[in-house]
């Protein structure tokens, strides 16, 4: 048989399994990292909790009534302790830190930020943007006007320091994303070293701030659990306090939908957070904050909280990486994190669209093609977020054989 012909029965071989595929009717859905069912069940005690008797927090605040837009100290020391950061330093705030990160843009579009009072509206601003990323983040600068730069990682998985160095000349630069504790969606985690880096190097704006967003904190999904960076400090000891904004919350530590998110700086960072939030808000939700205050209790007991949620997640994780071996090696690339909500497939140049295109019409949903990437334009039309967490592992195993499916059809058809 010639090559051509060979070629063209594994075309049909797989045209007639990827029918068979559609021929099933799936409804699954590997889009979002959210929490299964069974990961929010672990906190239904946080409903449950009789507040009406007791809903005074620990320095006296009722609860129930204005005020205390800090949030709620203990809340903050348990987090406090999570994050290696000073409590004065540290935030309790809304349901949703991706809201503080919109608004801490926008308040500094309308207002500036310390070190330059001048509105970034009034100038040309760019953000860094390491990829692949955060599709929100993303989605954030791009509605509010601000030039995207993309900065592909190393083949090593580390942040291309010296790329950063060299854009960090440009004085439009004033912004940059970064998931520093188990990237989404790559799995990345920033080294003691690339942090130091990134926090001393030299900028032709005084006001170049990175949006340091610890989603993924206490994520973990083995036995090595690595404490969150201190990056404020090492900022602080390089001569620019100023640099890092910190965001966090319980989003996927207890419910996705009312969860607490956190917020920490500089001190001069917090005072300028205070003075323009004070205009939008009397206070956040502090009967949610002291729910959680008494849920979690600690610091530790978060971190127990979160070894039940990798006794659900690991699994599903571990059965992603065995069918993507056992079906793509030879096709593409996958990341293997050691915590946080996704994995990365790199799928043969020029096959993404093709391949999420044909899962979609099979039942399975997949994030977009180039959603990883600024203004979704991947521009090897290759990387796939794969979020196992949501699904059952029947359909988690069902989905990923079912894109493998369709990535190896989407292969097949580019040699055709």
């Amino acid at each position: 048989m010639s090559v051509s012909t060979a070629a063209s029965a594994s075309l049909n071989e797989l045209k007639a399994s990827y029918e068979a595929l559609k021929a099933r009717d799936l409804k699954l859905d590997l889009t979002r990292g959210k929490p299964s069912l069974a990961q929010l069940d672990l906190s239904a005690g946080l409903l449950d909790l009789p507040l009406s008797a007791d809903h005074t927090s620990a320095d006296g605040v009722d609860v129930r009534n204005y005020g205390g837009t800090d949030g709620l100290p203990e809340l903050r020391a348990i987090y406090s302790e999570l994050l290696g950061i000073p409590v004065p330093q540290l935030l309790a705030l809304g349901n949703a830190s991706l809201t503080v990160m919109h608004d801490v843009i926008v308040h500094s579009l309308l207002h500036g930020v310390p070190g330059n009072t001048v509105p970034w509206r009034d100038e040309q601003i760019s953000f860094l943007c390491p990829v692949p990323g955060y599709d929100r983040h993303f989605a954030i600068t791009e509605a509010l006007g601000i030039r995207m730069i993309p900065l592909p990682y190393l083949e090593s998985g580390r942040l291309d320091v010296t790329a950063i160095g060299e854009h960090l000349q440009d004085p439009s630069v004033r912004g940059m994303w970064l998931v520093p504790m188990y990237a989404n969606p790559g799995g990345q985690t920033v080294t003691p070293e690339e942090a130091e880096a990134l926090v001393s190097l030299p900028s032709a704006a005084a006001d170049f701030r990175i949006f340091w967003d610890n989603a993924y904190a206490v994520h973990h999904l083995t036995d090595a659990e690595p404490a969150a960076l201190d990056v404020l400090g090492l900022a602080a000891a390089a001569g620019h306090p100023d640099r890092p904004l910190v965001f966090a919350s319980t989003s996927k530590v207890t419910l996705a939908g009312g969860g607490v998110s956190f917020f920490a700086a500089s001190p001069a960072n917090i005072d300028w957070y205070r003075l323009h939030a004070g205009v939008q808000t009397i206070g956040p939700d502090k009967v949610n904050q002291l729910r959680h205050a008494r849920f979690l209790g600690s610091a530790e007991g978060v971190h127990a909280h979160m070894r039940r949620h990798r006794e659900l997640l690991a699994p599903k994780f571990a059965l992603v990486g065995r069918l993507l071996a056992e079906r793509l090696t030879g096709h593409g690339s996958w990341t293997a994190p050691l915590g946080g909500y996704f994995v990365t497939l790199t799928a043969p140049t020029g096959t993404a669209t093709r391949a999420v295109e044909l899962a979609k019409a099979a039942g399975i949903a997949v994030t977009p093609a180039g959603a990883a990437f600024p203004y979704s334009d991947d521009p090897e039309d290759a990387v796939i977020r794969i979020a196992p967490s949501f699904p059952s592992l029947d359909d988690l195993e069902a989905a990923i054989s079912g894109l493998c499916d369709c990535v190896l059809l989407a292969e097949a058809e580019l040699a055709a």
